[in-house]
């Protein structure tokens, strides 16, 4: 009976489990965002969260148990360089898994496992935000040419009346207004 047996096996022998945790966080902290399987994902949360964790004490001590686990310096470098400031304030919870329907091969159950604070369309950032369009019968262009069209009717209109208004003060006053100018 395997009662409250929590760890998922994965179908492997234990060094080749850790090791594919191993090399799997380490992708996730140099890459920020991998494509796997939904029962992988879910044991690389638990090996990974606990290791960036670890991160926020930069300390050599830290660095050195986080290193026994990854055994990849770059991935270490960037753990505690890059992503530990980022995540300083945040109390857990460091990775989203994504679920992204079914392998075609063999029907398995993909996800995306990301890093939360490197997801910029997530975040709500700038560069997520898009400008809203409306829907219009004509395009700016043609509005644009319509205004163009538009404005020289309307200095002629106004010189159109200040011809008619001139020409009302001189049937009025019998004098030329325009002349004098």
């Amino acid at each position: 009976m395997r009662h409250n047996k929590v760890i998922n096996h994965l179908g492997r022998t234990s060094s080749h489990r850790k090791a594919m945790l191993s090399n799997m966080a380490t992708s996730l902290i140099l890459h920020k965002r991998i494509t796997t399987t939904t029962a992988k994902a879910k044991a690389l949360r638990t090996f990974v969260e606990p290791l960036i964790t670890k991160s926020k004490d930069d300390s050599t001590h830290s660095r050195r148990v986080v290193f026994s686990y990854l055994k990849d310096k770059t991935a270490v470098a960037e753990l505690f360089r890059e992503v530990s400031p980022k995540i300083a304030e945040r109390p857990g919870g460091y990775t989203r898994i994504l679920k992204i329907g079914n392998r075609i091969g063999d029907n398995a159950d993909m996800c995306i496992v990301e890093l939360v604070d490197y997801n910029e369309a997530m975040l709500g950032g700038e560069a997520a935000k898009t400008k809203t369009t409306r829907r219009r019968r004509t395009t700016k262009k043609k509005e644009e040419v319509v205004a163009e069209t538009k404005a020289p009717k309307a200095v002629k209109t106004k010189e159109e009346k200040i011809e008619k208004a001139a020409e009302k003060t001189e049937e009025a006053t019998g004098e030329s207004v325009l002349e004098e100018k």
